[in-house]
């Protein structure tokens, strides 16, 4: 009896209980690896008829020497390990996870806000240090009636529109996709990239990684922003150029950066963001809840089920110009594995 050959390319968690779950099936044989380099993934993935993949290079170089694979999933919202062109012209359906940590990503994006702004950091390492002043921490500013500025305005910074709210904070976005209905409807207002970059006290990224928004927040929008103004990133590192950021910092030309990600993680020691004192630095933590990261593995497989047992495109197809190159039922709305998560 042909098996399909479904190949976990890598993960750092501590089982893939959530996978084997999902894709229990006589006719599924789930291959655990853990690949590094282009190479690595070729060896263990040229006869998969499907890859389950977290960090590893999926590049044109290692799609063209898949023989059977007919989809890629990838764990979390991102998709920038994947060629998707070469995926596409391959007729090999990308499927991601888009939906499952909007609560934990807004969350700690509101968290890094407030943290920065209240000087929670500064005030904590001042205590633990014999230092009892509140002093340490001047000046700090009145949050409400501040401006927060969005950078894209997707799923993940219209639930954090929402969680800002109560604090009084007016909000602002730059998003060329987002319908005015949409904005209106969430109480936002839709404005330029440069006209957001003046406007915002607080500055939050959230717009995905892709070769049109590599590098987007730099010189010139740094240039705009006000120096008591904070930039907040929660999306991926490189969507800011981080040696303007850098260098933004030490001039004074912003106040202060909340990161949760960084342009080559993990961190290197040398980087000079870690010695900076207006700096709040996460481990590209903000997706994580113990739901979340369950509802993030299971989907990720119910991606490969969806093709391989239901010859279905998957729910969360991120190709969808495949459908020109392969023919697949479509989806069906219900959630067949909502119990399994």
């Amino acid at each position: 009896m042909h098996k399909w050959k479904v190949v976990v390319t890598d993960w750092e968690y501590a089982d893939l209980r959530y996978e084997e779950r999902v894709l229990n099936h006589e006719l599924i044989q789930l291959v655990p690896a853990q690949c590094r380099t282009e190479e690595e993934v070729i060896a263990a993935c040229f006869d998969a008829d499907a890859l389950i993949n977290q960090y590893a290079p999926i590049s044109r170089n290692v799609i063209e020497r898949l023989e059977k694979c007919k989809v890629i999933a990838r764990y979390g919202v991102g998709v920038n390990t994947v060629d998707l062109q070469a995926a596409t012209e391959k007729g090999i359906c990308v499927a991601n996870v888009p939906d499952y940590c909007m609560d934990e990503v807004a969350d700690h994006a509101l968290a890094l806000l407030l943290a920065w702004t209240r000087k929670v950091v500064i005030a904590n390492q001042a205590v633990k240090s014999g230092e009892w002043d509140f002093k340490v921490t001047q000046p700090i500013a009145r949050l409400r009636g501040k401006v927060l500025g969005l950078v894209g305005f997707g799923k993940i910074p219209q639930v954090l529109a929402e969680k800002v709210k109560p604090l009084g904070l007016r909000v602002m976005a730059y998003d060329p996709f987002a319908p005015v209905s949409l904005a209106e409807e969430k109480g936002v207002q839709l404005v330029s990239l440069n006209e957001l970059c003046s406007s915002a006290d607080i500055l939050s990224v959230h717009a995905p990684l892709s070769k049109a928004t590599e590098g987007m927040i730099g010189r010139g929008q740094l240039a705009l922003m006000k120096r008591s103004a904070i930039v907040i990133n929660t999306s991926r590192g490189p969507v800011i150029d981080e040696s303007e950021l850098i260098e933004a910092l030490q001039t004074g030309r912003i106040a202060g950066a909340a990161l949760d990600v960084v342009e080559q993680e993990p961190i290197p020691p040398d980087n000079p963001l870690l010695r900076m004192g207006n700096v709040i630095l996460t481990p590209h933590v903000a997706w994580y809840s113990e739901e979340a990261a369950a509802e993030m593995r299971a989907k990720a497989a119910m991606g490969v089920a969806d093709v391989l047992l239901h010859g279905e495109y998957p729910k969360y197809l991120v190709n969808t110009q495949v459908k020109e190159y392969v023919r697949l039922k479509e989806s069906t709305p219900e959630n067949r594995y909502a119990a399994l998560i």
